[in-house]
């Protein structure tokens, strides 16, 4: 079968599990249900990318596919505002041609650094945004949520002010320790580091020795 007929299937597949006389765990999900497993999908396809295991990478972006179609699936049942898969690969594609100018017009650029750029203002000028703030999702983690405001904040011309001086050895905490993490992730962001993955890079030693030690 073409790529385009296995994605098909995958639709007849979902519309029967969730149809009547499907499964009745899968008819019982909804968005909010299934939130947690979009996650957890995702990191086991950061964890089979960072091994490099070729198979567990296809399993596991399928997984990551497997709730994009079963949201999409949900989202046809909605009473007054339904849309498919269908829907969601067209708003998709159009937007990554409105994106791509350099590709898709006759917008010239220099280096994929001046891509970034015109990605955010096109952006702002679709969402009609105003503010720094503006599409951030609150919800994430905060690693990432902070690293994306001082990126935000660049981007706006926004001079935000971020603590340099931090006495780690003081008393500690909740708000001593939260400005001493700032203040690390605005000096890895200053100097073009990726705080999360320097962090995960130490938690994979950390584990290391845990293994090791055990081992003995």
């Amino acid at each position: 079968m073409s790529q385009g007929s296995q994605l098909q299937r995958l639709v007849e597949v979902m519309n029967q599990l969730r149809s009547p006389g499907g499964c009745p765990w899968d008819a019982e999900q909804t968005h909010e249900s299934l939130l947690k497993y979009l996650l957890e999908e995702s990191y086991e396809f950061v964890d089979a990318v960072a091994s490099g295991d070729r198979v567990d990478m296809r399993e596991e972006l399928g997984d990551v596919l497997l709730q994009v179609y079963f949201h999409a699936r949900i989202a046809e049942e909605h009473p007054t505002q339904p849309f498919s898969i269908e829907d969601v690969a067209q708003g998709i594609a159009d937007k990554l041609i409105r994106r791509h100018p350099h590709v898709f017009a006759d917008v010239e650029v220099k280096d994929s650094a001046e891509v970034l750029q015109n990605w955010e203002e096109i952006k702002k000028a679709e969402k009609g945004r105003t503010s720094a703030l503006d599409g951030i999702a609150m919800s994430q983690p905060a690693l990432p949520l902070i690293e994306k405001l001082l990126y935000r904040s660049e981007k706006y011309g926004v001079a935000v002010e971020t603590p340099s001086n931090v006495n780690i050895a003081g008393q500690a905490d909740e708000s001593s320790v939260g400005q001493a993490l700032l203040a690390v992730i605005s000096w890895a962001h200053a100097n073009g580091i990726d705080a999360e993955a320097a962090l995960r890079k130490e938690a994979l030693k950390l584990s290391e020795q845990v293994s090791a030690i055990e081992s003995r």
